[in-house]
């Protein structure tokens, strides 16, 4: 008697082309975005270019919206929150971070089309504030050891603080589009250190 084929895959390989689609899509939305920035990306487009049907893309997000946070969360590595021991030997490592990303890295490019749309778009509000909360994490982490320490003063608000760390490079980086030189960073944390005085 013939043993039935049996036309199923092994999970494992399932998983494999899964993780493989998704791959592709996300690196394909990140391309997208870093070349033509928001308006540039749409389902079809990605679809187009990954090869990936679109109803594989939209199993594994429900909108475009979801897939750009997605895609959006692959924008390099997360800052970490350096721990020297001194607040400002930390802070002078994360600025230091924080501005070469500025200068260089592709999301630097893209999150001012961000910025702009959650004006206009709620879930892409959303996707601004997590890419936001995001990049202040770190921020807040040495600002609040910095408060337990005693190198800064409690009663100082930890998002003013990081307004006076994250505020002027932003500022410099889209605004007035000076040089985030060794100087400008010197002076941020100076600043900021003095804020305990």
């Amino acid at each position: 008697m013939k043993k039935k084929r049996s036309n199923k895959r092994p999970a494992q390989e399932t998983d494999e082309r899964v993780e493989k689609s998704k791959k592709a899509v996300l690196a394909t939305t990140y391309e997208l975005l870093t070349k033509s920035g928001l308006s540039g990306v749409s389902v079809d487009e990605v679809c187009r270019r990954s090869g990936v049907a679109k109803t594989t893309i939209y199993r594994h997000w429900p909108s475009r919206e979801a897939l750009l946070l997605d895609a959006c969360s692959t924008m390099g590595p997360k800052s970490q929150a350096p721990n020297t021991g001194s607040f400002k030997h930390d802070l002078e490592t994360l600025v230091t971070q924080i501005a070469q990303r500025l200068r260089t890295a592709p999301w630097a490019m893209v999150l001012p089309s961000i910025i702009d749309a959650a004006e206009r778009d709620r879930q892409l509000a959303e996707v601004q504030t997590r890419i936001h909360a995001e990049m202040r994490s770190p921020v807040r982490t040495i600002v609040e050891r910095a408060q337990e320490n005693g190198e800064l003063p409690k009663k100082l608000d930890p998002a003013q603080v990081i307004a006076h760390i994250l505020g002027p490079l932003f500022y410099r980086r889209w605004f007035s589009r000076e040089a985030l030189d060794e100087r400008f960073l010197a002076g941020v944390v100076a600043r900021v250190v003095n804020l305990g005085d």
